[in-house]
């Protein structure tokens, strides 16, 4: 267990490193990536993924994957758009049906992975599809708009999206949700069981603990994110548009694997995470100060989160042989 912290611990300290590093060449290397209107925007395109990760971080610690949260968060919102606009729902209780959506599709992820015991792969591999359609078929394909401040439901911008300084109001909510979810998954049983699922799943079962509830959990916090960051997405693209949100979940797994979370399971830290996430922002908005065209950006992303993996699979490989070398002495 010291190992694993030990380990942890130096994984966070050279993402954070990293982070660092890659600021800095794009500070050298692209144009005017210091200003503050660069920052802004790295810390805009970086809250609601940051949902995400935080959310799917719980699932991959348990040795599973969501590959639906990117879907889903467009689904949520577009769901809260469709009831605002079209059903004339009051604003707050839109928000509401956002989040509910996206727990509701995490919950149906963990049954699909416990119940019917689908690979985490095809079970949210079907569910990323199902929502991805089930957008566009509430939503006959038609793009669906948020308040603005201008409007009598100005608040929502206003609340959710930046202050008179332009620092995202989504940063600080995204720092009360961390908190949260750190105490949960640190201080709880909750995590405790999630850990343990993540290293030894058969020997939880075996003593007693029932797997299949926490499990669930995992993903249901997901889904709950995922709602969460539909809010926040909303409120700073104002427009939601069907079939879209494919690739989001990438950036987010990569952010969660960056910070030191094994895709293995039992291995994971919500701090790395946060730091994994900001890494991706960075490079993102760094492509762009490059002025490097959109299909760049995506192939330089791609090689991230391939990297992210074998580091991952590297990481692994050294604790393997540590361990076989413990057990022959």
């Amino acid at each position: 267990m010291l190992k694993s912290i030990k380990r942890n611990g130096m994984q966070k300290v050279l993402a954070f490193a990293a982070l660092i590093i890659i600021y800095l060449f794009f500070a050298v290397a692209g144009t005017n990536f210091t200003s503050v209107s660069t920052t802004l925007n790295i810390l805009a395109s970086s809250y609601y993924v940051g949902f995400l990760a935080l959310g799917v971080t719980f699932v991959i610690i348990t040795g599973g994957i969501d590959l639906s949260i990117g879907a889903l968060m467009m689904c949520s919102a577009l769901v809260g758009g469709q009831a605002y606009r079209v059903m004339g729902f009051p604003l707050w209780i839109c928000l509401v049906m956002m989040v509910a959506f996206g727990t509701l599709v995490g919950l149906i992820n963990g049954l699909f992975v416990t119940k019917l015991k689908l690979p985490p792969f095809i079970a949210t591999l079907g569910t990323m599809m199902i929502t991805l359609g089930l957008g566009s078929i509430i939503t006959a394909t038609s793009s669906k708009y948020f308040p603005t401040i201008l409007e009598p439901d100005g608040w929502f911008s206003r609340v959710f999206f930046k202050t008179e300084s332009g620092i995202p109001m989504g940063l600080f909510f995204l720092l009360v949700f961390f908190a949260i979810a750190f105490i949960i998954l640190n201080k709880t049983k909750i995590g405790r069981y999630i850990f343990a699922i993540g290293s030894n799943e058969e020997s939880v079962r075996l003593s007693g603990i029932k797997v299949d509830i926490w499990k669930t959990t995992a993903y249901a916090i997901s889904g709950f994110a995922a709602g969460l960051g539909s809010i926040f997405y909303s409120a700073t693209y104002t427009v939601v548009i069907p079939n879209t949100g494919n690739g989001i979940e990438l950036a987010a797994i990569a952010g969660v694997v960056i910070g030191g979370t094994s895709l293995s399971g039992g291995i994971g830290s919500l701090t790395g995470t946060m730091i994994g996430v900001f890494i991706m922002s960075i490079l993102k908005n760094g492509l762009v100060s490059m002025n490097l065209p959109a299909p760049y950006q995506t192939f330089f992303t791609g090689v991230v989160v391939i990297g992210a993996v074998l580091l991952d699979i590297y990481r692994n490989k050294k604790s393997n042989e540590l361990r076989k070398i413990r057990n022959t002495n």
